[in-house]
């Protein structure tokens, strides 16, 4: 008799909470080259929730289980004449999806399958909240800072959203590189913890213009590179702001978060700007770099970030974990304007900071 599976499963575009159901089905079995995975924990990401809508940059096609990222988990099986790994080994599925195609395995089930070169080794001391967060935002902010842009110790860096997940992960990966930054808030009240967090310089939207701040924090010589995940008119103040020559990579457009309508998707670029001070903006998807790098590349990539990981360079703040019974509640947190705290599905058996097991049900 075949065993059964927990599995979130959307049945067609829409929003999140209307199309999600708890299903069972059977556990899959790996081929050869390919392990299964007990998933241990997995979290929820925005751009989870806009593939869902039908906004993000492909479709998975329906029925579709949920999660198209990461988690975390042990070796269950290998496939047949699989080597590498070992049953009951505690790895990291970076299962960001190669593109042009369609999505890999989602996250949100007990149980999947995968590539094994995929997969990472994580150490135990590393607790299952930071473990399947490690393979999207810190390696996201890793390959802004010194694969997009190659920024160099003593350089400006200026970044929007700088109180996002990735915001405080170039803040940290900034001061290990001796890059400085110019962090942007929009709300008065996160200046002073961006300030504790190591950013250099903060500049608050709600009562500062970004454009001015720039140029009184960074002197003369301005700023050449700047990181944007917010778009929109904050995006085009951004490049405003640049010295000439200047560079944003743009990785997001929280400006937009729920937005669906594609052509309200912009950047309001000023063409003076960027034909006579030859500025440019482009833009950068994960997704599209898993695609086009190599599996050595993205080995090196992996093992790095988990390297800055388990030496504290990079802290990755604390899952709120939820049971996948409580899927409304997990993605209804996910959409909160400043929670503050990444929604992760957790199952039995996942570990907490300290070691000890998680407890899905503890939810403060």
């Amino acid at each position: 008799m075949s065993r059964s599976m927990r599995a979130l499963v959307a049945g067609e575009v829409g929003e999140p909470t209307h199309v999600l159901r708890l299903e069972s089905r059977p556990v899959p079995t790996p081929a050869a080259g390919q392990a299964l995975i007990r998933v241990k924990a997995t979290p929820i990401h925005a751009s989870d929730l806009h593939v869902l809508r039908g906004r993000y940059g492909f479709s998975p096609g329906f029925p579709a289980v949920g999660g198209h990222m990461e988690c975390v988990g042990r070796v269950e099986a290998l496939g047949p004449d699989t080597e590498g790994l070992r049953t009951g080994e505690r790895v990291v599925f970076a299962a960001v999806p190669a593109v042009p195609g369609p999505p890999g395995t989602g996250t949100w089930q007990e149980y999947l399958v995968a590539d094994t070169r995929r997969l990472l080794p994580i150490p135990d001391r590393l607790s299952d909240s930071s473990a399947c967060q490690i393979a999207v935002n810190p390696l996201t902010a890793l390959l802004l800072l010194t694969h997009e842009l190659d920024v160099e110790p003593g350089d400006w860096l200026l970044q929007t959203a700088a109180g996002s997940t990735v915001g405080r992960l170039v803040i940290q990966l900034s001061r290990h590189l001796g890059v400085r930054t110019l962090n942007v808030v929009r709300r008065r009240d996160a200046v002073e913890e961006i300030r504790a967090l190591g950013g250099d310089e903060v500049i608050c939207t709600e009562d500062e213009d970004l454009v001015q701040r720039v140029a009184e924090a960074a002197g003369p010589a301005g700023v050449r590179r700047a990181i944007d995940c917010v778009a929109g008119p904050v995006g085009a103040q951004v490049s405003q702001a640049l010295a000439p020559g200047g560079e944003v990579v743009v990785y997001g457009a929280l400006s937009t978060h729920r937005q669906t309508d594609p052509a309200a998707l912009t950047i309001p670029l000023q063409a003076r700007s960027v034909i006579y001070e030859t500025k440019s903006v482009r833009g950068f998807w994960l997704n599209r770099w898993f695609g086009t790098a190599s599996p050595e590349e993205v080995r090196r990539a992996l093992t790095r970030v988990r390297s800055l990981v388990t030496d504290d360079i990079l802290s990755i703040p604390r899952g709120r974990p939820f049971p996948i019974e409580r899927f409304t509640e997990a993605l209804s947190l996910a959409e909160t304007p400043a929670h503050g705290t990444k929604p992760l599905f957790v199952f039995e058996d996942s570990r907490d900071e300290d070691g000890s097991e998680i407890d899905p049900e503890d939810d403060r």
